[in-house]
């Protein structure tokens, strides 16, 4: 079986390369990959002491920042190595200032494992969430390197727990330990032999619950705002979109921001083209008397946490495509009443909060139009669903310090 894997992943590089002549997003994922062993050369010495953390792409950067940041603390002698995946995650935090060295993970083959392996030479390892890479994990597991896998989360329907999933069960095999987010994926490493598992939570909690504790003001969404009832829409899809744009363009008395998903810039034009309120982008507000409009559309990246902490209510995107809602816990956090599309059961968070009424899920224009109707006209429903969010968040915390006092307690 490894050797089909193998197999596979040099077939996958070489048709990346090709598929990167056609696709913007393929081409950063190919091109960025050739720096990343003269890079760790230049900036990795042989005597520098090293920790690797790996994310997929963006959330699970930020999921794992709260440990990384507890272990630059606890480890200052070390130096900070974050690599990822996915071009989404990468070009949006290679300069980021926690990491001394921020790059792709080259593709898992074997000699890149080694390779890789032998230029970072990190004493400790941390996989955030998910990606179980069998090259780079069995290399760590020969090299006797502790790895942990921090914020994990697992589901009956993976190949780990198929009759046909033991190359995969393998891979889970070298690890030295699990945190996981939820009872229900520490049962399933249990039924597969796997006891070296304790469920601590989930870190993006701690990271949204520190949001508070920052400056989250802007001037300019405080001038748009002015005193008037606010609903943020964040990370949004044209499908989302589609059902919001006729609400906006029928509602009276209340003000829109809009941080779409997406802003390139003629998507970013049609969507303004549909609003016929008065609406203006980011990229156009200098001079301009923000409170004189009702929509305010983001068309840049970076600030919308701080946006939701101006919202009386949010809708968050991605509910109606695959694999379903963005990250709703920034809104909750601030004690937003949150509003998301109907696919959202692979995301316990969102599933936890729809169940305790804190967020409701609508599936078409007439529930949209319902749902706001309510939180609109009614300032106990949104007080009190606000509530409940803010509260889930604050009686969440806690993976990191838990994490942290294993990692602390078990260096020798």
């Amino acid at each position: 079986m490894f050797f089909c894997y193998n197999v596979l992943v040099h077939v996958a590089g070489f048709l990346l390369k090709i598929v990167a002549l056609f696709s913007p997003k393929i081409k950063l994922f190919v091109e960025g990959r050739k720096s990343v062993f003269t890079t760790l050369s230049s900036k990795i010495s042989t005597s520098d002491k090293t920790i690797w953390f790996h994310a997929a792409s963006l959330g699970e950067y930020e999921q794992g920042l709260p440990v990384i940041e507890k272990i630059k603390e606890k480890f200052p002698q070390h130096k900070i190595i974050i690599t990822f995946f996915s071009p989404s995650g990468y070009e949006v935090r290679k300069n980021n200032t926690i990491a001394d060295v921020t790059i792709y993970l080259p593709l898992d083959t074997k000699s890149n494992a080694q390779k890789f392996l032998k230029l970072a030479h990190p004493d400790l390892v941390f996989f955030i969430k998910y990606e179980f890479w069998p090259n780079y994990l069995s290399e760590l597991k020969k090299q006797n390197i502790k790895t942990y896998l921090i914020s994990g989360i697992f589901r009956e329907k993976q190949s780990f727990f198929k009759w046909y999933g033991g190359f995969y069960r393998n891979a889970l095999k070298t690890f030295n330990y699990f945190f996981v987010q939820n009872e229900s994926s520490k049962n399933l490493l249990l039924s597969i032999g796997l006891n070296h598992v304790k469920v601590s939570g989930d870190t993006r909690f701690d990271r949204v619950a520190a949001i508070l504790e920052r400056n989250n003001d802007l001037d300019f969404i405080e001038q748009f705002k002015n005193s008037t009832l606010t609903i943020v829409i964040g990370s949004s899809w044209p499908k989302d979109e589609e059902l919001l744009i006729q609400h906006i363009n029928q509602t009276s008395g209340v003000k829109f921001i809009i941080a779409p998903h997406n802003i390139k810039s003629e998507q970013i034009a049609n969507l303004k083209s549909q609003i016929t309120k008065k609406a203006i982008l980011f990229s156009e507000k200098e001079g301009k008397n923000l409170a004189e409009f009702d929509v305010f559309i983001i068309d840049t990246i970076g600030i919308l946490t701080k946006i939701y902490s101006y919202a009386d209510i949010a809708y968050v995107g991605g509910g109606f495509g695959n694999p379903g809602v963005h990250n709703i816990l920034e809104p909750a956090t601030f004690g937003v009443p949150i509003i998301i599309g109907p696919n959202y059961s692979h995301f316990a968070e969102a599933t936890a909060l729809v169940n305790m009424e804190g967020c409701l899920s609508i599936a078409n224009q007439n529930e949209l139009n319902q749902a706001f109707g309510l939180l609109l006209q009614n300032e106990d429903e949104r007080y009190e669903k606000g509530h409940i969010c803010a509260t889930f968040v604050q009686m969440n915390q806690g993976a990191t310090s838990t994490i942290m006092n294993y990692i602390c307690n078990n260096q020798t």
